[in-house]
């Protein structure tokens, strides 16, 4: 009873893996239009433009190193709890 089912996921998982070896470039299907122009946009974006992510979507990091420590302000909301 256990040697189906293992042999099945076994099967199931081979397969789910070896779709993720494709590795080509992306191109749009023949036939399907191109996409329109954003208005604010002086241009229509090409591919590359499309896919690399901006400034807002992947920010940069900030590995600031802390330099000196500071006391905390006072903090008019730093209450204890109530019952």
């Amino acid at each position: 009873m256990r040697k189906p089912f293992a042999v099945l996921t076994m099967l199931m998982l081979a397969a789910a893996l070896g779709g993720c070896g494709s590795k080509k470039a992306l191109s749009r299907p023949s036939g399907d239009p191109v996409p329109p122009k954003p208005a604010a946009a002086e241009t229509a974006p090409d591919s590359d433009a499309l896919v690399t992510p901006d400034s807002q979507a992947r920010p940069d990091r900030s590995d600031e190193v802390l330099k000196r420590s500071q006391r905390r302000g006072e903090d008019r909301f730093d209450l204890p709890p109530t019952d």
